[in-house]
């Protein structure tokens, strides 16, 4: 889909200017360490921001407005010598045909984070090389963005980026830091990308094609049709979490879209909420709260 809206544009328009594949801002956040006016995180935030915003992650040509919006929030908690830990919240988004708005894809807060850095180093990223686990995380999560946001456009379109991850969480399961190895706990980067590319899990990608470009994409044309796809795609998650409950892939598809999934079904066409509300309160207990304000 996302290649023929591009062959459209360039059909009208004549000529395209192309862009790297993401739009992100990123924070350092070093309060916690008491030295947070050092010199070095201001230099570490705009590294990170150029290393993400103009490196060329995939061979797929990408229009300005294409780029995927996302926030990179890097909390340092500990800073020593070269040595940086902390947690990393990242968040990314995608635009909604027709409209204005663009809907939470990505809200993930990786609590595993640790690495070394010396100011000005160069970031480079070769997934066969474990030079440095700060760019193994950055580009993990980068893929992660992307195939997230390419499943939304085409059934399974994600695969090849997911297997991207995968291979740069094996890499750089040869070194010491966590979160990279099955023995790294049940909300680990490696427990995130593990689900994505097991069969197990399957139903996920056929929920967020669903979700997004059978559902969201068509609001602006048919909001009973978009709901009712929408809800199609929570019946498909259903099924998922039928089989493992609490599953770290459906919570974090509900940290992302809890306040999304309220909105959509709290006005417009009537539709009946009984069955929806169960299977949310179903999958997402924690957020019951939120549930009862859909009405």
């Amino acid at each position: 889909m996302r290649n023929l809206l591009l062959i459209i544009t360039i059909f009208i328009c004549g000529s395209v200017s192309w862009a790297q594949e993401l739009n992100a801002t990123v924070t350092v956040d070093a309060e916690q360490t008491g030295q947070q006016n050092n010199q070095v995180f201001r230099t570490l935030g705009q590294q990170l921001t150029e290393f993400i915003n103009n490196k060329s992650w995939t061979n797929d040509k990408f229009l300005n407005q294409e780029r995927i919006n996302a926030n990179f929030t890097l909390i340092i908690t500990s800073y020593e010598g070269t040595s940086f830990s902390g947690s990393l919240q990242v968040q990314a988004s995608r635009p909604v045909f027709n409209s204005t708005y663009t809907s939470p894809l990505y809200n993930y807060n990786d609590r595993q984070v640790a690495f070394d850095y010396k100011e000005f180093e160069p970031l480079v990223f070769n997934v066969n090389a474990y030079d440095s686990n700060l760019v193994f995380l950055i580009a993990y999560h980068v893929y992660t963005i992307l195939g997230l946001d390419a499943s939304t456009f085409e059934l399974n379109g994600g695969d090849k980026y997911f297997e991207i991850a995968k291979q740069i969480t094996n890499t750089a399961s040869s070194g010491s830091f966590t979160g990279w190895k099955a023995t790294d706990g049940t909300q680990s980067r490696y427990r995130f990308n593990d689900a994505l590319v097991s069969q197990v899990y399957s139903e996920f990608h056929k929920a967020m094609y669903q979700y997004h470009r059978e559902g969201l994409d068509i609001m602006a044309d048919d909001q009973k049709g978009a709901k009712d796809a929408i809800i199609a795609s929570l019946n498909t998650l259903r099924s998922i979490n039928d089989r493992r409950p609490n599953s770290y892939i459906l919570r974090t598809f509900f940290d992302a879209k809890v306040d999304e999934i309220k909105n959509i079904f709290s006005g417009g066409p009537a539709i009946d909420l009984a069955d929806l509300k169960e299977n949310l309160n179903r999958m997402a207990p924690t957020r019951r709260s939120t549930w009862s304000e859909i009405r």
